[in-house]
């Protein structure tokens, strides 16, 4: 979908720090409390949120029953008027793009002026679930009456039904792991444990001299963590003093003996919330918040999860380039969702392979090569941490901070996400 003379205008973005998970900063809160303090910060550096917001969009993957709509329930407690609606959306780990998208085509079509887009995740708080088992026992003992229907109930019952079940961490539909997914994608583009560990680690010194540099500064906002509400001002998810000796010396994670992922070349898990302010480019106008960069397109993909899960970059960037038609060298900045060093350079690789292009993408020949120095020059889902249903918002101000400091035209945003999903996002600098 590419907009004719789009009108979404990209004004601002914030998050929260991201935090290791599930036992760091963000251990005892909910992901409501950090959706909640990101549009609240939002909020306050653009007051006019509170009465002319005319939508929130969230996106998030683990969702906790008593916040469903998270959206909702964050503006609730952020003070916006209660009367703007509010939804979330899930998509795996590009909730937030597809709430961002949703958002941009009501604002091109008019339907909405302002708006909030992004997504929030807490690893820390994933329900924990009981045995099918012991809830069919429950529901049951509900309807029972007295004595002898409570003794036809539980007179069967086993006691390892107590047990709960942990949270899924496989694929639904293969099985296999994501980290497996990735292993095995490394290895069909010849990506080696060496290349990985040093983009890992390439992604780790970004972060850190980002950080150093106060890159981050106005984008990320101070948490207050309960109960001594104690301030949590930087990403905790980086380590200045990685090294590839470091590196090289951790066993792989997932596919073992001889597999080449390592929690060193993996993203963390993490918890975090990020936002962006979409407005209908002629309002932002009006508010005096000269507008620079829009939202020029985007694309999704839908491949096949058994091999292919991890390669939605490769499968959207063609595609949305190829709709905008634009080349590689027409983008200035690009933002690439590091789930692990080897699944990056696989779809790197893939843009290069011609038997792919040819066979998967339906292209004449390879799509071609886009160069290291324009991707991720300030770190990455592997340095900065990666809450599933934000991710895609921390890209877009991300991208959008990139292109207005390089004077450039054009940025990309692009993301694989479990189930055999990809999503690319493109931005115009207008100003």
């Amino acid at each position: 979908m590419i907009f004719k003379d789009s009108k979404v205008a990209v004004i601002d973005g914030l998050r929260t720090p991201f935090m290791k998970a599930p036992s760091g900063h963000a251990q005892d809160l909910k992901a409501y409390d950090l959706a909640r303090e990101a549009i609240n910060n939002l909020k306050h550096r653009h007051p006019f949120l509170t009465d002319e917001c005319d939508l929130v969009t969230m996106g998030s993957v683990i969702q906790n029953a008593s916040t469903s709509n998270i959206a909702r329930e964050a503006m609730i407690g952020a003070g916006l008027n209660l009367n703007t609606p509010a939804y979330s959306v899930t998509m795996a780990c590009i909730s937030s793009n597809v709430a961002i998208t949703n958002t941009a085509n009501s604002i091109q079509l008019g339907e909405v002026k302002v708006a909030i887009a992004g997504g929030v995740e807490s690893s820390s708080d994933a329900p924990v679930r009981i045995s099918h088992k012991l809830k069919k026992t429950l529901l049951q003992a509900q309807k029972a009456k007295g004595f002898k229907g409570f003794w036809q109930v539980f007179k069967d019952f086993k006691f390892n039904s107590l047990a709960p079940e942990a949270p899924a961490i496989a694929e639904f539909s293969t099985g296999l792991t994501m980290g497996a997914d990735a292993d095995q994608l490394a290895a069909k583009f010849n990506i080696s444990r060496e290349q990985q560990d040093e983009f890992a680690l390439r992604s780790h010194q970004l972060a850190t001299q980002a950080w150093e540099a106060g890159v981050f500064k106005d984008e990320v906002c101070a948490l207050p963590i309960p109960p001594k509400f104690t301030l949590v001002e930087q990403d905790d998810t980086f380590y200045p003093n990685s090294s590839l000796e470091k590196l090289s010396q951790l066993r792989p994670a997932f596919v073992k003996p001889h597999g080449t992922v390592t929690a060193g070349n993996a993203s963390p898990i993490t918890d975090g919330a990020a936002v962006s302010l979409l407005m209908d480019f002629e309002t932002a106008k009006a508010h005096k918040l000269n507008p620079q960069v829009v939202i020029e397109g985007y694309a999704f993909s839908g491949q096949n999860p058994q091999g292919e899960l991890l390669l939605g970059p490769a499968y959207t960037i063609p595609k949305l380039l190829n709709e905008a038609g634009l080349k590689i060298k027409d983008i200035d900045v690009f933002e690439i969702h590091e789930a692990f060093a080897g699944q990056v350079l696989a779809n790197l690789a893939a843009l290069q392979d011609e038997d792919f292009c040819k066979n998967s993408l339906d292209l004449p020949g390879a799509f071609g090569e886009i160069p290291m120095d324009k991707i991720n020059t300030q770190g990455g889902s592997l340095s900065l941490g990666h809450p599933f249903g934000a991710t895609g918002s921390r890209l877009l101000t991300s991208a959008t901070r990139r292109l207005l400091d390089s004077k450039g035209k054009y940025a990309l945003i692009s993301a694989c996400a479990a189930g055999g999903l990809g999503s690319s996002i493109l931005l115009k600098r207008i100003g």
